[in-house]
């Protein structure tokens, strides 16, 4: 198997992924890895929603499955409803979300 992008670690049927969110932005979209002042990864994300009543939440979910090609219901959200740095579970494919994570990094940079 190839070696897991640091944002990200497999799981029995799917991918837990780290995400940085910035919700209120001008558009959505995955903008690569970035690195936080503790020495974790997090996929950099932006969403236009606005962080209330989930709805950031709920907008990022849908840009993970429409990303990753996935049903929006193999994207849950397990941590961090409330905070920027977020944990969410990708459920498919581990060696296939994998690939699909490295190319979304690749072509952000």
């Amino acid at each position: 198997m190839m070696e897991l992008p640091a944002c990200c670690r497999a799981t029995d049927g799917g991918l837990t992924l780290f995400v940085r969110l910035t919700p209120k932005s001008s558009r959505d979209g995955l903008e690569g890895m970035v690195t936080t002042d503790d020495g974790r990864s997090h996929l950099k994300a932006r969403v236009r929603a606005v962080p209330e009543d989930g709805k950031a939440n709920a907008a990022l979910q849908k840009l993970l499955a429409r990303a990753f090609g996935i049903p929006a219901g193999a994207v849950s959200l397990t941590g961090g409803a409330t905070m920027r740095l977020k944990t969410l579970e990708l459920r498919g494919e581990t060696a296939a979300l994998a690939a699909q994570l490295a190319q979304l990094i690749a072509g952000s940079r």
